[in-house]
């Protein structure tokens, strides 16, 4: 885009943005993604590129958890079809957050006819919960019921791993909740935590795997962890877990976990587990969308606008969302000055370092990143440069909104109402920094979740290169 900035540059701009942010969340809708994996072709049933014999299959049963949950089970309906879930007495029973209990309408305006969906936990409240644990002992229950000739599907998205709690046998949901606090405060790191938990659970680290007693079990996963890693995903419910519990508990003790109070229920369960049985049903798994998938669809839509797109999808572990956000308003700037491209997209998830509560605010890493960008760009000013950052489930930390945006009008209207970026940056307060800018994305749950999409768009001088 080589045009003059206008009086309606910035708007321009954003309306791109916005629309390029939406392409990409709108590639990895769940029940679009079940669908293009899921096909009948009379007895064939394709399941992402597994092909089965329908005339062998006794019912179908449908398990799973994650934000995503009823956007896949509405996909998977789709694509069996209402006579192939009648003959196939299809049942089910996926843990979803509160508030996505049923697909959307305009996506999917079936209803669900066998599978359930719970609200395994409340809105904007990412950690189990006691309807998590209900809801949990279902799925084992439904998948234990099974037979050998009985086909299970698991639907596994971000957030599976808060939505299906179910502690181990001597434990309570309290006593799990302190050690995973603990130990997330004291500084161990995602492998350090997930061996623990595992251990003190009966569904994850391939917990649900050992219970089902279906003849096959098929996972299909939208990834929300960047590099796909299956084991951590949901904490692998279907994943064979390799560590041991005295790997849980070298850890345990390496935080002082029993000088900072752990219940000694949780060390009991650990050292007098009974050995786990080896699986007893064929099963695979398949990640069928993930924050790469994301960023491409992006990519194409800001290429049909006339934009010169560079790409990146992050492949490791992002650092702090301050540090995120300055980096993308360096590339802004030099984009500004160059030849091409005049559009980056980048997908990933940082991390947010918390204020102490007694100050802190509201907000999630997506504003404080599109926050700490507007730090950097303020002495420079953001004439022709839109840049925003949000969620593809909708939902940034405990707010109702995905992210936020910045350009030369928001940054004019914070510079009219005194606001001052590094003081709401300090508190983790960018949601009351962006609120009377009307510069928050609030789009509502969008039923996928693939971690973060974020645009920088810029438009050049006519005459320029």
């Amino acid at each position: 885009m080589n045009e003059a900035p206008s009086a309606n540059a910035a708007e321009n701009l954003r309306r791109d943005a916005l629309r390029i942010w939406q392409a990409g969340v709108e590639a990895v809708r769940s029940d679009r993604l079940v669908m293009e994996n899921v096909t009948v072709d009379g007895d064939l049933l394709s399941v992402a590129g597994e092909e089965l014999s329908l005339s062998q299959i006794r019912r179908i049963a449908v398990v799973g958890g994650g934000r995503a949950g009823a956007g896949m089970a509405a996909g998977l309906q789709a694509a069996l079809g209402a006579e192939l879930c009648r003959t196939k007495q299809l049942q089910g029973w996926i843990n979803v957050p509160a508030g996505c209990e049923s697909p959307d309408p305009a996506a999917s305006p079936a209803p669900l006819q066998a599978i359930h969906l719970h609200a395994a936990r409340p809105a904007g409240v990412n950690e189990p919960r006691t309807e998590g644990v209900e809801g949990s002992r279902e799925i084992l229950e439904l998948v234990s019921s099974l037979g050998p000739n009985d086909l299970c599907i698991c639907l596994l998205s971000g957030g599976g791993s808060a939505l299906m709690p179910l502690p181990a046998e001597g434990i309570s949901l309290a006593d799990k909740l302190h050690v995973t606090r603990h130990l997330s405060g004291a500084g161990a790191n995602i492998i350090e935590l997930n061996t623990v938990r595992k251990h003190l659970s009966q569904i994850k680290g391939g917990g649900l795997l050992r219970a089902c007693r279906a003849g096959r079990l098929i996972t299909l996963v939208i990834s929300d962890v960047i590099g796909d890693p299956l084991d951590v995903i949901a904490s692998g419910p279907t994943v064979p877990d390799s560590s041991t519990t005295q790997e849980a508990l070298a850890v345990l003790e390496k935080y002082g976990s029993r000088e900072a109070g752990i219940s000694s229920a949780v060390f009991a369960a650990l050292e007098h587990a009974a050995p786990r049985q080896p699986a007893t049903c064929a099963h695979s798994i398949h990640v069928i969308g993930n924050n790469a998938v994301a960023v491409d669809a992006a990519g194409q839509e800001a290429e049909k606008l006339g934009y010169s797109a560079a790409l990146d999808a992050a492949t490791k572990l992002e650092p702090e969302a301050e540090q995120v956000g300055r980096h993308l308003a360096d590339m802004a700037l030099r984009m500004r000055s160059a030849p091409q491209p005049d559009c980056l997209i980048t997908g990933g998830e940082p991390v947010v370092k918390l204020a102490d509560a007694a100050i802190r605010g509201k907000g999630g890493r997506n504003q404080q990143l599109a926050l700490a960008a507007l730090e950097r760009l303020m002495p420079a000013g953001l004439h022709g440069l839109v840049l925003l950052s949000g969620g593809t489930d909708g939902e940034d930390g405990p707010t109702d909104a995905a992210g936020a945006f910045i350009d030369e009008t928001v940054c004019q209207a914070a510079q009219a109402q005194g606001l001052d970026p590094s003081d709401y940056l300090r508190r983790n307060d960018a949601y009351h920094f962006f609120e009377p800018l009307k510069a928050l994305i609030q789009t509502g749950p969008t039923h996928t979740n693939v971690c973060d999409l974020r645009v920088v768009l810029v438009a050049r001088p006519s005459g320029g290169p």
